[in-house]
């Protein structure tokens, strides 16, 4: 049938990585938790921290700036050098996120079963290395991470270069995505979708549950 899934999209952060534990964010646009304790290790107050990385993460995040040049002026920013920022923000997120075990099983077990698994995700260059590691870069592809492609979701754009590289047509694609902002673009362009809450209520979901029969 030309409407039958062929193909699972799935978002990184809060979807295939999982936070350790919930905390309440200062700002939606980074993960939380990470900012406040990167400001805290370089001892700077949270405010001055924000202002001093905003624009670069949002220029990072939209692949307008390289990494060399990101570490470059945040190091100059942060008043500290481009391997110590680099080294924090690393393990930072590696202690803030883990692999969400249970999908990633369920997910290789569908590509057992015939159907590609991809990747579409915003990430900026300091959280790429620990958001999308070897187990992640072998098993899905094809994947499109923000920083790499210059652009960032929910521009359509984006949507339309994840089709055109699975080489299929919307309405065979299921989108996994945790943000609302970032389905209602999909469901435009005819993806078939499914806003992540946890795994349980995934897993609940007919849509989901269909590809496994």
């Amino acid at each position: 049938m030309e409407d039958e899934i062929k193909a699972i999209i799935f978002d990184i952060g809060g979807v295939l990585q999982l936070k350790e534990k919930q905390r309440k964010s200062f700002d939606q646009k980074h993960s939380s938790g990470i900012h406040e304790e990167a400001a805290k290790k370089l001892n700077i107050d949270l405010d001055q921290y924000f202002d001093s990385i905003d624009t670069l993460y949002a220029k990072s995040i939209e692949g307008k700036i390289s990494k060399k040049e990101l570490l470059k002026q945040l190091s100059s920013n942060l008043n500290s050098t481009p391997k110590k920022i680099e080294e924090l923000f690393f393990n930072l997120y590696k202690k803030e996120f883990h692999l969400n075990k249970q999908l990633f099983k369920q997910a290789i077990k569908l590509k057992k079963n015939g159907y590609k698994i991809s990747i579409l995700s915003d990430q900026w260059h300091l959280s790429k290395a620990v958001h999308f590691p070897k187990i992640l870069q072998k098993n899905f592809h094809p994947s499109i991470i923000s920083c790499d492609v210059g652009i960032r979701k929910p521009n359509p754009k984006i949507y339309k270069l994840i089709l055109k590289k699975l080489k299929l047509k919307s309405e065979q694609c299921l989108f996994i995505d945790n943000q609302e902002w970032n389905i209602a673009p999909a469901n435009k362009l005819g993806i078939k979708t499914i806003l992540f809450k946890s795994n349980k209520q995934l897993f609940k979901q007919p849509v989901w549950r269909g590809l496994f029969l």
